[in-house]
C-alpha cells in the first residue's frame, strides 16, 4: 500500500506545479480544446441572437449571422421598435433602417456607416470567436501564464498584445485551472510609449455556457470598467 500512497501523493502535489508551468500556447491550446474540441470555429457558420441590457435604456436585441467560409456578416439590432442592419459581403457594405436599404445620403442622415459595419463584423467574430480568435496571425502570446485570484476565484491568466497593425490594447484571459473554460476576459489600454494606463478598459465577467455549432460560447456577458467596477451592461446569447 505503501507504493500506491506515495504515487497518488505524487500525482495531487504534482497537479498545480504542472499548470503553473504551462507556457501560453499551452494552455492557450487546452482552452480552445475546451471550447472547441472539433476544430468548428475556422468553418463556423451560424446565427446567434443576443439580447443587450445597459442601466436605464430599453433592452437591444441583434440577431447576428456570421458565415466565415463565405465572408460574410451581418447584424439586425432592433431597440424600441427601430431596427438597424448592417451586412458586409467579403468587401461589399449594405446598410438598411427599418428593412429599407440606405443610399449615401440617407445613410450619412441616419449614422450609419460601412466603417461601422466592420466594425461591428471584427467585434462579434472576435467576442464570440475567442478563444480561438487568439491564433489569428498579429496576436501575440505571452509565454509566461500567471496564476491569479480574481473576485475570489482563482484562474490561470493569459495575457495577449497585437501587433501595431491590429492594436494597442493589452488583453488578459482568465481559465479555469481544472477545466480551462474562459471565465473572466480584461483589457486595458495603454499610453504612446506602450504602457498600460491601470484606470483605463474593462472586465469582462462570463457566466453559463451555449453550443453553437459544437463550439462552448459564454452565454452572459457582463461588462464592468476596471476603474471603479461601475456595471456597464449584460449580453445574453439566444437561440
Amino acid at each position: 500500500m505503501k507504493p500506491l500512497y506515495a504515487l497518488l501523493l505524487f500525482i495531487v502535489i504534482s497537479m498545480p506545479i504542472q499548470s503553473q508551468n504551462l507556457t501560453g500556447q499551452q494552455l492557450l491550446e487546452k482552452a480552445i480544446n475546451y471550447h472547441d474540441p472539433s476544430g468548428n470555429w475556422s468553418t463556423f457558420n451560424g446565427h446567434l441572437k443576443v439580447t443587450m441590457t445597459t442601466p436605464n435604456q430599453s433592452a437591444r436585441v441583434s440577431a447576428i449571422n456570421i458565415n466565415l467560409p463565405a465572408e460574410f456578416f451581418s447584424v439586425t439590432a432592433v431597440r424600441n421598435n427601430t431596427s438597424q442592419t448592417y451586412t458586409v459581403d467579403k468587401t461589399d457594405c449594405a446598410l438598411f433602417y427599418n428593412e429599407t436599404q440606405l443610399d449615401e445620403a440617407a445613410a450619412k442622415e441616419k449614422k450609419m456607416t460601412c466603417e461601422r459595419a466592420n466594425m461591428y463584423k471584427n467585434y462579434y467574430t472576435y467576442l464570440y470567436g475567442l478563444p480561438m480568435k487568439l491564433e489569428d496571425k498579429g496576436t501575440n502570446i505571452d509565454s509566461k501564464v500567471e496564476r491569479k485570484t480574481f473576485k475570489g476565484k482563482e484562474y490561470l491568466v493569459l495575457k495577449a498584445t497585437y501587433d501595431a497593425a491590429i492594436g494597442s490594447d493589452v488583453w488578459y484571459f482568465y481559465f479555469n485551472p481544472e477545466t480551462y473554460a474562459m471565465e473572466v476576459y480584461q483589457f486595458y489600454k495603454t499610453d504612446e510609449n506602450g504602457k498600460v494606463k491601470p484606470d483605463s478598459g474593462e472586465y469582462i465577467l462570463l457566466t453559463e455556457e451555449d453550443i453553437v455549432n459544437g463550439i462552448k460560447m459564454p452565454k452572459v456577458r457582463a461588462w464592468y470598467y476596471n476603474k471603479d467596477d461601475k456595471y456597464l451592461g449584460t449580453d445574453t446569447l439566444g437561440k
